[in-house]
């Protein structure tokens, strides 16, 4: 089979499907080439025993006017259900309990979830020197630097085990969290940034990720991902991209494996929306540089473990978003999500639907546990922070062997190598997690910008 068009996008996830979509409505023809046999990527919902839950991310924050304009040009606006008002409450674990997260000045005065000491420290954070503007630090510098043990202990190293499932003393400042870096450079303190910057947003019409709300849909997230294979005339699944290859006119030809042997297909241009490490195998013979920069990049192991109990059996009243557990607490879970409580519909009346992550970069052998073990663990975890009194009725465990790209020092070097393939091979573009944020509503705005990218390629090349 030879399929001609404009674009191969290789990798139906999110950010590719995006991508894909965004190119077809432009007048394009896109090919989609997905390897596994369902589109998607980390995203997938199921139905069982009574309940709607996630294998992976569980909402979207909403953070920008680009998703929810994706969501009308889809037609799944109307689907959209935004997360219950309790779940703007967040708890921590401190000292074996759940604490809340303070949301306000007020509220932050009076919380138990930090000493006086540590509240005083905070009145300096204006004072406290910016670093100089290239200097690579971690995320647990930073915070050390500026505000302080306890609150790299309790606020900011759990925050990052729930978006990268990372450790702060490798992941980059600059590259896991530029806003925070570019409000110190600017501002010199992260207090008046946040201050002036909520200004900036509003003219742009973004919301910080830190007071967004969530949304997920009334059937789950894959609600998203099917809704995008849908609109994508031309997916082609259970078809692995082998190699790519530039012949001299400049048009692509990438080798493919399906499920009816050998094929290829010849393109303008070609979207690499596929994992670091698929990236740079399809990449080392063209770009031997730029895949040795992608397959430098770690990612964390992830379990997935949603279970159920009877609300009776459950004492506490799971009146919030979820919980998180900062590693100096010793709980050998990430945190957990009241998935029942954030969203109706997702178990019946009488029962409680809650998602916990395992694993990470805090403890990446979880991933080799088997089912049993994990019930075992989370189950004693839910009983001694949430008063779980009898056994679980319902656990489904997902395993996420590279579940999350590890913005590590050296991050934005890699990438920049990476980006070098880009310039050796006109027409090739990578879009994926590694690249530009690792949240669902980041991979959106990622396919977004990669469709624009493409367009003005192919508009000033001339066609093949």
């Amino acid at each position: 089979m030879t399929a001609d068009c404009d674009i191969a996008v290789i990798g139906a996830g999110i950010s590719g499907l995006t991508a894909a979509f965004n190119l077809g409505r432009r007048g394009f023809s896109v090919h989609v080439f997905e390897a596994s046999s369902r589109a998607g990527g980390v995203i997938g919902t199921e139905r069982e025993a009574g309940v709607l839950y996630e294998r992976g991310p569980n909402s979207i924050l909403d953070t920008s006017p680009r998703i929810n304009e994706l969501l009308d040009d889809l037609g799944i606006r109307g689907e959209r259900i935004d997360a219950s008002a309790i779940s703007a409450k967040r708890f921590i674990v401190r000292n074996g309990r759940l604490v809340a997260l303070p949301m306000s000045p007020p509220a932050f005065l009076g919380s138990p979830l930090f000493s006086p000491r540590a509240k005083l420290r905070l009145l300096g954070e204006p004072f406290v020197r910016r670093a100089p503007p290239h200097e690579e630090e971690t995320v647990a510098q930073f915070v050390l630097r500026r505000l302080g043990r306890e609150f790299l202990d309790y606020a900011i190293e759990p925050f990052v085990a729930g978006i990268y499932a990372g450790d702060p003393r490798q992941l980059s400042l600059c590259a896991a969290f530029p806003r925070l870096h570019a409000l110190e450079q600017r501002y010199g303190s992260l207090i008046l940034g946040q201050i002036r910057g909520a200004r900036e947003r509003g003219r742009r019409a973004e919301t910080s990720k830190r007071v967004a709300g969530s949304f997920s849909f009334h059937n789950g997230m894959q609600t998203l991902t099917d809704a995008l294979a849908r609109a994508v005339p031309e997916l082609h699944r259970d078809t692995r991209a082998m190699a790519i290859r530039r012949d001299a006119d400049g048009s692509f030809v990438v080798s493919l494996q399906g499920r009816d042997g050998l094929a290829r297909c010849r393109a303008r241009a070609v979207v690499l929306a596929t994992p670091a490490d698929c990236a740079a195998t399809l990449l080392r013979s063209a770009a031997s540089d730029a895949a040795a920069a992608l397959d430098a990049i770690p990612y964390a192991p992830v379990v997935t473990l949603a279970s159920t109990y009877r609300r009776a059996d459950v004492t506490h009243p799971l009146d919030g978003f979820g919980f998180l557990a900062p590693k100096a607490e010793r709980r050998r879970i990430l945190g957990t999500l009241f998935s029942s409580s954030m969203f109706a519909g997702r178990a019946p009346e009488d029962t409680v639907l809650l998602t916990t992550y395992l694993g990470g970069q805090r403890d990446p052998d979880m991933v080799a546990r088997s089912d049993e073990e994990l019930g075992g663990v989370v189950h004693a975890e839910m009983s001694a922070l949430i008063g779980a009194r009898a056994a679980m009725q319902f656990c489904a465990v997902t395993r996420w062997a590279r579940a999350i790209p590890q913005y590590t020092l050296g991050h934005a070097e890699r990438i920049r190598r990476a980006e070098s393939a880009e310039r050796q091979l006109p027409g090739l573009f990578l879009c994926a997690s590694y690249r530009g944020g690792v949240a669902v509503g980041d991979c959106i705005q990622s396919g977004y910008r990669m469709a624009e990218a493409v367009t003005r390629y192919l508009q000033s090349a001339a066609p093949p």
